[in-house]
This record gives structure tokens, C-alpha cells and sequence, in this order.
């Protein structure tokens, strides 16, 4: 995938130990109120990557994450899956979640310097992203924590996010209902973990 996404985001500089938290498909009404909770107790940012029809629903739960200074991506309104939608469909479904992040935050745009942006899924087709990135950075990972998969234990969740995490490392959860029962598990033991060791978290 890095391969035939070169201008993609992966990871950042591993020059300090710095680890870079990202979390998808929020705001949810106690899911992400629980992360910002957690992320407060060890002085740590992260990137949000917001659904817009959740920031619709839970303005205020989005502007905690703000007031906390956390960054704020781009996640298409609907959390659409870019190879089974149609380009012009995908860009004003982009471009509709954005109007509504800086309609509920009218001066973030200046608070930004590097708008974000990362695709459902991580999937998304050359002519979609090729718009995209005329104004957006397209963020992906290299840590995937796989909180969503309710095949696989809570330990395993947390076990496998830390043995794959280094300096400069962008790590995936999830502050989502479906991720919940695992990222609620984990989340706090690997804060713990990494903070322990001298870690800090920080925002893309």
C-alpha cells in the first residue's frame, strides 16, 4: 500500500520519542469523552479524524476535543467507502464533512496549517485522492490497532499495538461503539505503557 500510495502520510520522524495517536469515526456521546479522559490523565494529544454527520450530532463533544487541543482530520461525512463510491460523490461527501467541521469551529481553519484528511477504510481511488490532496494531507498509519475487530481479544488488541509501535510511529483506534468493548481495554494500558517508558503523544 505505501508503495502505491508514495504521498501519503505513514509515519512521522522517529528522530525523538514522540508517538502519534489517531482516532477514528467519532465524536460519540461517552466513547470519545472516555479517550479524552484518558488522554488528559498522561498530558497527551492526539489527531481526531471526525465522521461529519457524528460532529452534526454531538457538536459539543466535538468541541471538547478542540477546547482540549487536539487536531481535527477530515472523514468524509458518511464514512464512505471510496472503492464502491462514485468520485464526484466521494469529493462532495469530503467536501460536506468539511464545511461542517469549520461551521462548528468557525476560526479552526487558522488554528490548522495542514488540513487533514484520512479515508474510510483507508480506501480510496487515485482520481478521489488526487483532488483531495490538492489541499489536504491524506494520513494513513503504521500501527493498526485492530480495536474493531470483535473476532479477536482485548488483550491481543492491546499486545499487538504495542509490539508494533516505534518513534514516530501513527497509531489507529477507533472512539467508536463497534471498537468500544476493545479500545476501552486498551487505550488506558498503552498510555501506561508508553508513558512509562519516557513516550510522548502528540498531534500530526
Amino acid at each position: 500500500m505505501r508503495a502505491i500510495y508514495p504521498d501519503f502520510i505513514w509515519r512521522m520522524s522517529s528522530d525523538e520519542k514522540a508517538i502519534y495517536l489517531t482516532f477514528d469515526d467519532g465524536p460519540i456521546p461517552e466513547i470519545t469523552e472516555f479517550v479524552l479522559e484518558e488522554l488528559a490523565k498522561y498530558k497527551a494529544k492526539a489527531t481526531f479524524f471526525c465522521i461529519g454527520g457524528n460532529i452534526e450530532k454531538h457538536p459539543d463533544i466535538f468541541q471538547q476535543i478542540v477546547n482540549q487541543g487536539h487536531s481535527i482530520g477530515n472523514h468524509t461525512f458518511n464514512h464512505l467507502r471510496g472503492w464502491n463510491t462514485e468520485d464526484e460523490v466521494y469529493i462532495e461527501n469530503f467536501w460536506k464533512c468539511e464545511k461542517e467541521i469549520y461551521q462548528q469551529i468557525p476560526n479552526l481553519k487558522s488554528e490548522i496549517r495542514n488540513p487533514l484528511f484520512r479515508p474510510p477504510y483507508g480506501r480510496i481511488k487515485r482520481n478521489q485522492y488526487q483532488e483531495i490532496i490538492k489541499s489536504h494531507e491524506i494520513i494513513m498509519w503504521d500501527v493498526l490497532s485492530g480495536d474493531y475487530d470483535q473476532s479477536i481479544s482485548q488483550e491481543r488488541v492491546l499486545n499487538k499495538s504495542i509490539q508494533h509501535t516505534e518513534s514516530g510511529s501513527i497509531v489507529l483506534f477507533h472512539d467508536s461503539i463497534k471498537a468500544s468493548k476493545n479500545m476501552l481495554f486498551a487505550l488506558p494500558r498503552y498510555l501506561e505503557y508508553f508513558s512509562e517508558k519516557g513516550y510522548s503523544f502528540k498531534t500530526l
